[in-house]
């Protein structure tokens, strides 16, 4: 393969997501512009991404193009879809993208809707999937006891 395809899906990317961000082809299912948008990311191409929405003004471009930019893209995971074929007016794909960016490893975990305008898939809004942090045991407070058996206050032991 001369150039394979971000999105993940093993071709180039000349017979995969560059005929769509090129317009000489229209993504058949909301998974296929899912893909294509991650591509253009990678690839960095800004005004595919921009044409490719739902058209409001929510969506800030200079920003788009610094996260484009600046990261470092590492790979599309399609976790479940639901509707978005060739013959549905909506449909739904959740997704990770994972990238490196200022030295960290990031994933951005969306549930993305689609829908038809004009016979093309767009994309219309977007929902981040957050991870909260459990604790495995209970949070020590400044004036517990020091969990490691002292008999001092935490603060004073291995809170310093």
């Amino acid at each position: 393969m001369n150039d394979p395809c971000p999105c993940g899906l093993g071709r180039d990317f000349s017979v995969c997501c560059q005929p769509i961000i090129k317009g000489s082809a229209d993504a058949q299912s909301a998974e296929a512009l899912m893909r294509s948008r991650y591509s253009a990311y990678v690839k960095g191409e800004i005004a595919w991404i921009m044409k490719s929405c739902v058209r409001d003004d929510s969506i800030d471009e200079e920003a788009t193009r610094r996260w484009s930019q600046n990261a470092d893209w590492k790979g599309l995971q399609i976790l479940k879809t639901e509707k978005g074929g060739p013959a549905d007016t909506e449909g739904v794909v959740e997704f990770i993208a994972t990238y490196v960016m200022d030295g960290l490893k990031e994933e951005h975990h969306e549930t993305a809707s689609f829908i038809k305008e004009n016979g093309r898939w767009v994309y219309q809004s977007g929902a981040i999937k957050t991870e909260t942090v459990v604790r495995e045991g209970p949070k020590v407070g400044r004036n517990d006891p020091c969990p490691c058996g002292s008999g001092k206050k935490y603060k004073q032991c291995c809170g310093r």
